[in-house]
């Protein structure tokens, strides 16, 4: 099976619908912490559409337009990360992560991103890698902060999430950049 070492006790995998039970009860104990962020966690509510999720990113890495892949640590699911949107052929990128409270402060999103940054960049030859997040979610600010990313615009009322109207960030970072850090 494909793993990628993360840190001590933890890792990253590829994240399939046939994880689907694994998957609800990680979005399970993550629920309160991710719902106010990721409309898909708040759909993944019973097997089928925790399945449902996990299918649509399955569809999407064999078109090339997405992946998803979880972070294991100590053999649980406790976060993620995934390519939101990948666009070969026009070079760019976005990248989204999840965590539950359990692997927060461990720097397990921080290398996760740099794996997926590290494939973008190096192997498939992408340009520019986005993080797009509520301007409420300072966490995911700070994750793309530690990922070399620097803020780019604000999208003034652009999602409408849970019946509020969102103001969002972009940020991003471009193959060259990436490459000069050290």
């Amino acid at each position: 099976m494909f793993a990628v070492p993360l840190a001590e006790n933890a890792e990253l995998r590829p994240l399939e619908p046939w994880q689907a039970a694994e998957f609800l009860a990680h979005i399970d104990r993550a629920r309160a912490h991710t719902d106010p962020w990721i409309p898909w966690a708040t759909r993944s509510t019973d097997l089928d559409s925790a399945r449902a999720t996990l299918q649509r990113y399955a569809d999407q890495q064999a078109a090339d337009t997405g992946r998803l892949y979880g972070i294991w640590l100590d053999g649980t699911l406790v976060g993620g990360v995934m390519f939101v949107k990948f666009d070969a052929a026009g070079g760019n990128c976005e990248i989204g992560v999840w965590t539950e409270p359990a692997s927060e402060g461990r720097g397990l999103i921080t290398a996760a991103v740099r794996h997926l940054l590290d494939y973008a960049f190096v192997t498939r030859g992408l340009h520019r890698a986005e993080w797009w997040t509520s301007t409420a979610n300072t966490r995911s600010q700070a994750a793309a902060r530690r990922a070399g990313m620097r803020q780019e615009g604000l999208l003034r009322e652009y999602v409408l999430h849970n019946g509020v109207r969102e103001d969002y960030q972009i940020w991003a970072v471009l193959a060259p950049e990436w490459r000069a850090e050290p």
